[in-house]
């Protein structure tokens, strides 16, 4: 049976399905972020059919279906359907509906604790450049993903012969959706494969590898498929565009496995101004290290390029 490895982190919380020695499904948990799953108290704030609730600390969440029978500034309780998703869009809520249920957590992931070496042997670090660059590489291709507000999508491109490729790349995209865990509305541009039997196999090379529930177009004759999965969270590729945050709590991890002792940090100065807004990070790495953790900025590293030495 896969087995999903959770890995404890500072800021973050890393989850990776497992088959056969390779990541197959990931997400990552953000700090402080309302699980998708979660009931929890709030008030009406605003009528209508996209009525908006406001819980205990303020965040505002988006009820799509309204909350018929109740009245503005009434207290209820409302499941979480999507978390909030962080980036270029702060105008977007998150989704809730109203439930009847009482508060409480969302259900735990089904999954074994392990150290940060286990989910790195089954090839994390490569899952984070992937959503860093946008890029997966495959045997006769490659694929480019870009987050928009509008959908994810997926541009196919390489050396095969078009209606291999189409195939291959629609079977490596359907692969990069779970992986990165992407949701909501997906496109994904493939070579023109020229035929319609060629169009059918891309088609179901996506159905053979992507878990249901999802829904999908045919492949049209200009090798365009599109797909819409349920989205209760950001993908991996969206954490990634909110850089700073994203590159600040990949360099706590690297330096996680350091020798123990103090330690400084050496970072472009926006990872500088992240890690300065959360002290409890660096609280947090200099418990496990066993030393006082300082930073120093440096404009000519990347924003990836952050490491550790001894202080």
């Amino acid at each position: 049976m896969p087995d999903w490895l959770i890995e404890r982190g500072i800021g973050e919380t890393r989850f990776a399905l497992v088959e056969q020695g390779e990541i197959v499904e990931a997400r990552i948990e953000l700090d402080g972020i309302q699980r998708a799953g979660s009931v929890i108290a709030a008030r009406l704030t605003s009528t209508g059919r996209n009525a908006v609730v406001r819980d205990e600390n303020g965040l505002e969440y988006l009820l799509p279906h309204g909350a018929p029978g109740v009245s503005e500034g009434a207290a209820l309780n409302i499941l979480v359907t999507r978390e909030a998703i962080p980036g270029g869009e702060p105008w977007k809520r998150p989704l809730a509906k109203v439930t009847d249920a009482q508060p409480g957590d969302a259900p735990p992931v089904d999954g074994r604790v392990v150290s940060g070496e286990e989910l790195g042997a089954a090839g994390w670090d490569d899952l984070v450049e992937e959503a860093r660059s946008g890029i997966v590489r495959f045997a006769g291709g490659e694929l480019r993903l870009s987050a928009t507000p509008a959908m994810t999508l997926i541009d196919v491109d390489g050396f095969l012969e078009p209606a291999e490729l189409a195939v291959r790349g629609a079977a490596e995209a359907a692969k990069a959706i779970r992986r990165l865990d992407i949701g909501g509305s997906i496109g994904i541009d493939l070579p023109t494969a020229g035929s319609k039997p060629a169009r059918q196999a891309a088609a179901e090379a996506v159905d053979q590898i992507l878990p249901q529930p999802f829904e999908r177009t045919a492949v049209n004759g200009f090798g365009f498929l599109q797909i819409v999965r349920p989205r209760v969270r950001a993908s991996l590729i969206e954490l990634a565009q909110d850089r700073a945050a994203f590159e600040a709590r990949a360099l706590l991890r690297r330096a996680g496995f350091q020798p123990p002792g103090p330690k400084r940090l050496v970072v472009h100065p926006a990872i500088a101004a992240v890690l300065d807004a959360h002290p409890d990070w660096l609280e947090m790495l200099a418990r496990r290290l066993g030393g006082a953790i300082s930073l120093r900025a440096d404009a000519a590293l990347p924003m990836s390029g952050g490491y550790a030495e001894a202080a």
